[in-house]
């Protein structure tokens, strides 16, 4: 068959890339044509666009980028009239997915939309869309099913990806890990400032201003693939170092992380390392999301799932050098690190075990 897969964010190309690899173990002539990253392309196919040239964040960001997305739209849109795929495959995204998903409709083309975008924290209006555009909605957080199911969307929780992208990993060796990366024999604190250039610049200076209480530690940045090398050497010195592309290995290897919410949240967690949660917008951004996020307590997705606050948020003015210091500092202690191990474990749990990949596609296949 044809597959036809859109992801727009380094999230999006890490699971898009191991749904890829489970269709090409259920269905030997699959061809894929996709939007994505570097991992989508190791799996073959042909690569349309990069995740790289879609990424904007904010609304004012967006507002400001508002004729480039449109003219990817118009673009993805020919694309796919062009090469009719069997189905369509949305992964996140939804600002740009929800578009195209009407347009593949009402070509005749089937969509599935992998990894469902939160419409239970805004834009719960989106669900008539799907109802309407989507043929199978599957989604990865144990609570999405319950949301469908109240708006009278079936979907299918197939479990969390992430579980099965942490599962295949090797063994590491800190101190090998720490020569190979001309790091030295401190132990690491994790810098995740995440994977856009707007938000990196907003997210590393703050994370960094906390070395001067930790100089028994070193920090690592973690570079993110989309993002040249070039663009992180002001931030590095003899004690703040950087890798490239090598995340999971950097967080396996760290004893706490400073991690900008998203996806690396939940990832960090799951890699078992103690975390504090950071995030700062552009003030009309933010000012804007407060108005329309309904009823959520938190922001990261550690929190969302447990219902509960296990890793701490500072968010916006509470982002600032000492609550960073203040809750570091417990992090890296004992009282607080073992509780909160425990309650990863817990996470774990109750993101369903492995398999995600292979669950989604056995539905894609059904469809």
């Amino acid at each position: 068959m044809k597959y036809y897969i859109i992801a727009g964010e380094a999230s999006g190309d890490l699971h898009g890339s191991n749904l890829m690899k489970a269709l090409k173990q259920k269905d030997s002539t699959a061809e894929f044509r996709f939007w994505g990253g570097d991992l989508m392309a190791q799996q073959g196919g042909t690569l349309v666009k990069h995740y790289r040239d879609l990424a904007f964040m904010g609304f004012l960001e967006v507002a400001m980028n508002l004729r480039t997305i449109l003219n990817n739209i118009k673009f993805c849109k020919e694309d796919i009239k062009n090469n009719r795929p069997d189905v369509l495959i949305l992964v996140d995204y939804p600002g740009f997915n929800l578009r195209i998903a009407k347009f593949a409709k009402e070509l005749g083309i089937k969509v599935v939309y992998y990894i469902s975008p939160q419409l239970w924290a805004w834009k719960e209006g989106r669900v008539e869309i799907i109802k309407k555009y989507v043929d199978e909605m599957m989604v990865i957080l144990p609570f999405e099913e319950d949301f469908y199911k109240k708006h009278g969307v079936h979907s299918h929780f197939v479990g969390h990806p992430l579980l099965d992208a942490i599962s295949t990993l090797q063994n590491i060796d800190v101190e090998e890990f720490k020569k190979e990366n001309n790091l030295n024999e401190k132990e690491i604190i994790a810098l995740l400032p995440g994977s856009r250039k707007q938000e990196v610049e907003k997210m590393l200076e703050m994370m960094l201003s906390v070395r001067p209480y930790f100089k028994e530690y070193q920090f690592v940045i973690a570079g993110a693939p989309s993002l040249p090398k070039e663009f992180y050497q002001n931030y590095v010195d003899e004690n703040v170092h950087f890798v490239s592309n090598k995340t999971y290995d950097l967080l396996r290897c760290s004893k706490a992380a400073l991690v900008t919410s998203g996806t690396a949240t939940l990832e960090t967690a799951l890699l078992n390392v103690p975390e504090v949660v950071c995030y700062r917008g552009s003030k009309i951004s933010y000012a804007i999301a407060k108005r329309l996020v309904k009823n959520i307590k938190y922001i990261s997705l550690v929190n969302l799932i447990m219902d509960r606050e296990v890793v701490k948020e500072l968010i916006q003015n509470d982002l600032n050098t000492n609550n960073l210091v203040e809750e570091l500092k417990k992090i890296l202690e004992t009282e607080k690190r073992t509780p909160l191990l425990r309650d990863y474990d817990l996470l774990r749990e109750k993101l369903g075990g492995k398999g995600a990949s292979e669950n989604a596609a056995d539905v894609i296949l059904k469809v």
